[in-house]
């Protein structure tokens, strides 16, 4: 007698509102990945819905390019905007391994705490972390988020943005951390401009008191920005009268990235 298994699996979902239909769209695209061409009809009778309740997940879908239609009427397959995520997410990993070499060097360099950040929201979030030898490790900031406009990092990933994309981004209410913290949009917006004119970011005691940073922007093969390195440390130890110098380090080190990815820095070109 033929099993009456779906040919993938069906993961039990969290059955309350909204998160029902998160569920079931994943479910749905779990499906198509395992079928590979499939309608509403064929996917149904395994997530125990109604052919319908399909249909407007597909079609939900579809609009977000997650699923496409096929030349045969009614029938989908995984759309493009996966392989897009599944670009960025193998990008960050391998961002992540490639960067842990020039963050160490750097650390060693300079004495001071480095990291690749990434860009999540209106925050940061630290993919590597490299630390001088001599340094002592009070803490890790290895995938800490923290707040985009209060942080060197967060400002060089902010770099590529307009002012329309900035409010956007960050939003146009800034929280205050520190009496230090940029908390007004257009300070922010006039901030990013000097530093796109020196090719490097910096905060002193932005997000918390006694601690600096400098940063520098990462772009991919495409010209995005796609990640920044810094290097922080104690204001007592990395005051303003290090930072260009410490920067220079930090920009070159974010450069020799850039063309690992198969880019460079746009004032380049």
């Amino acid at each position: 007698m033929p099993s009456s298994e779906p040919p993938f699996q069906v993961l039990p979902g969290t059955h309350a509102g909204p998160v029902q239909s998160v569920d079931r769209a994943l479910q749905v695209l779990e499906a198509l990945g395992t079928l590979g061409v499939a309608g509403a009809g064929d996917i149904a009778p395994h997530l125990g819905v109604h052919k319908s309740t399909v249909s407007r997940l597909l079609a939900s879908l579809e609009a977000r390019g997650f699923v496409e239609p096929t030349d045969t009427w009614g029938k989908y397959r995984l759309g493009f905007a996966l392989t897009r995520l599944a670009g960025q997410a193998f990008a960050q990993i391998d961002l992540a391994r490639m960067g842990q070499a020039p963050c160490d060097e750097v650390a060693e360099q300079v004495g001071e705490t480095t990291n690749i950040a990434v860009l999540d929201g209106p925050r940061v979030v630290n993919i590597t972390e490299g630390r001088s030898v001599a340094e002592v490790a009070l803490r890790s900031w290895t995938g800490q988020s923290s707040p985009a406009h209060a942080t060197a990092s967060g400002k060089a990933l902010l770099l590529a943005h307009d002012r329309r994309a900035l409010a956007g981004q960050v939003g146009r209410k800034l929280e205050g951390f520190t009496d230090r913290s940029i908390t007004d949009l257009r300070t922010l917006e006039d901030t990013l401009d000097e530093a796109r004119a020196r090719g490097w970011t910096s905060v002193e005691e932005e997000l918390e008191i006694g601690l600096n940073a400098v940063a520098a922007p990462i772009y991919d093969h495409a010209g995005a920005l796609v990640a920044a390195m810094s290097a922080s440390g104690p204001a007592y130890r990395l005051g303003p009268e290090r930072f260009s110098d410490v920067a220079s380090v930090v920009v070159d080190a974010a450069d020799a990235i850039s063309l690992r990815l198969g880019g460079k820095r746009p004032q380049d070109d």
